[in-house]
């Protein structure tokens, strides 16, 4: 039975990313590991997102992505706006059934945020 999981992203510099998720994407930090710090993680309700520093792994900072159900897309759009996250465009209704929108950490990694549309 899977009972969880969490994304790992990587990052350039993980101190000023540990102070973009906090302060652009409102994720509450939940630890830091290492002198000086290389990994970290961070929770917003019901996800948990990790942050490890490319120093410490063979894999690329920026190829990370994520998408997150919510249940007020608008609402999500305009608190990162108002938060200064980098959001690549406005919240639209796709024909796939979702009505969402992208925004990009410091280093490139993707979230996703979107909710299902109501059905006609």
């Amino acid at each position: 039975m899977l009972i969880g999981a969490t994304t790992v992203f990587v990052v350039d510099d993980i101190v000023a990313s540990i102070a973009h998720y906090r302060d652009a994407l409102g994720f509450e930090p939940s630890f830091e590991f290492g002198e000086p710090v290389f990994y970290a993680g961070f929770c917003r309700d019901g996800v948990a997102i990790d942050l490890i520093a490319s120093s410490k792994t063979r894999r690329s900072p920026g190829n990370g992505a994520v998408c997150i159900e919510v249940d007020d897309v608008d609402a999500i759009h305009a608190e990162l706006m108002r938060r200064g996250a980098k959001i690549l465009g406005a919240p639209t209704d796709s024909e796939y059934g979702m009505r969402d929108f992208n925004v990009v950490d410091l280093d490139g990694n993707q979230f996703t945020f979107g909710m299902a549309l109501a059905e006609k």
